[in-house]
């Protein structure tokens, strides 16, 4: 079953900008790659650590800051480093914020915290973790909309500014992940066999993970009558490509397009429409490719590292973070949202602090022969 988490090729810029380590412990007694965990990121602790960490009274003290900050309707915020202790100020707010809009699938926020309750469940088999899951999971089906798709906050954000939370949002994988877990609970997997869902339970499961497909397929940007990808969002009402943050325009996406295909690969028995849907992105990334460049750091004359696109024949291709809906061609913008033809053409604000390119969809095109293979021979 596909899992965005368990991904193993990551965008250009996040290799540019962070080191990634992957380490195996063995499980029983304490790791020297456990380290201390308080150093690490919350989704990594919240996933990613050996497995009998998660009976430990480490992650027991972090499963009570989860279980506090979860939010009346059943999700969580992003972005907090749940792993950390709190003051008694800290567990006040996370008290009187429990009524406020903020929930959200953006960054991760909630499918995480839903994944590291199911691990320490299984190890402490406290029932407030199974009731926090299931209270997750109900957040799951009570946001998803009639279309099938799932807005990035829900309750959706007030304001004109981050109206956009309430797209149908693919930005940063939020839909894919999802739909990740909704599928590993339909198929009864191991990882969530302690929490004895109900068939009930699985069967909602199923039914929302199905009707995201439905929503996938209804999204995916046609173009003279094929498939091609998707914008990072879509109107929750027209379907159409949508604009999100002032330089997140409506675009064909190099970049969540790549999960999102992965994702429908992973789909068992797919329908012809599944595999039309396949096909059309697998075309789409193949004559999309960005051949000849790398990038690169460079210090820059005020002594600050800039990112740079250098010509490379030999380098791997790249794809665009976004793609002119009308040209089909690369595009880069500042927060003034002018779209500009190349990296150099906007500020170092943007130009560093954004992924404008990304090797996401090689993953898929090192996928797809053995897929269309095992497609084929049914």
């Amino acid at each position: 079953m596909f899992n965005p988490i368990k991904r193993t090729v990551a965008s250009v810029f996040l290799l540019l900008t962070m080191g990634v380590v992957t380490s195996v412990a063995a499980q029983g007694g304490p790791s020297a790659d456990e380290g201390d965990y308080l150093n690490k990121r919350w989704k990594d602790v919240a996933t990613r650590m050996p497995e009998a960490w998660y009976g430990s009274d480490e992650a027991k003290q972090v499963a009570e800051n989860v279980l506090l900050a979860q939010k009346e309707v059943g999700g969580w915020a992003k972005n907090k480093p749940y792993h950390h202790p709190l003051s008694e100020g800290d567990k006040a707010a996370l008290q009187e914020e429990k009524g406020e809009i903020g929930a959200t699938f953006d960054n991760g926020a909630t499918i995480q915290e839903m994944r590291f309750l199911a691990k320490v469940y299984a190890h402490l088999q406290d029932p407030r973790y199974k009731e926090a899951f299931e209270q997750g999971l109900d957040y799951i089906f009570a946001s998803q909309y009639d279309n099938g798709g799932w807005p990035q906050f829900f309750p959706v954000r007030t304001g004109k500014s981050v109206a956009y939370s309430g797209h149908i949002t693919y930005n940063d994988n939020a839909m894919v992940r999802i739909l990740s877990l909704l599928q590993e609970i339909a198929a009864g997997d191991e990882a969530f066999a302690p929490l004895h869902l109900s068939g009930d339970q699985k069967a909602h499961a199923k039914k929302a993970m199905d009707k995201g497909v439905q929503c996938i397929l209804n999204t995916q940007i046609v173009v003279d009558g094929k498939p091609t990808v998707w914008c990072a969002q879509h109107d929750e009402n027209t379907l159409a490509p949508a604009k999100a943050r002032a330089y997140e325009l409506p675009s064909f996406s190099g970049s969540e397009s790549a999960d999102i295909t992965l994702f429908l690969m992973s789909l068992k028995n797919p329908s012809e429409r599944v595999v039309a849907a396949v096909e059309g992105a697998v075309d789409w990334f193949e004559t999309h490719k960005v051949e000849g460049i790398k990038l690169e750091r460079e210090q820059d004359a005020d002594g600050k590292r800039n990112l740079i696109v250098v010509k490379d024949k030999k380098a791997a291709p790249l794809w665009g973070r976004f793609y002119d809906l009308e040209t089909e061609q690369p595009f880069f913008c500042d927060r003034d949202g002018i779209k500009k033809p190349a990296l150099a053409d906007i500020g170092y604000e943007r130009r560093n602090g954004y992924g404008w390119y990304t090797n996401n969809p090689a993953d898929v095109l090192e996928h797809y022969p053995a897929w269309h293979k095992k497609v084929n021979a049914h």
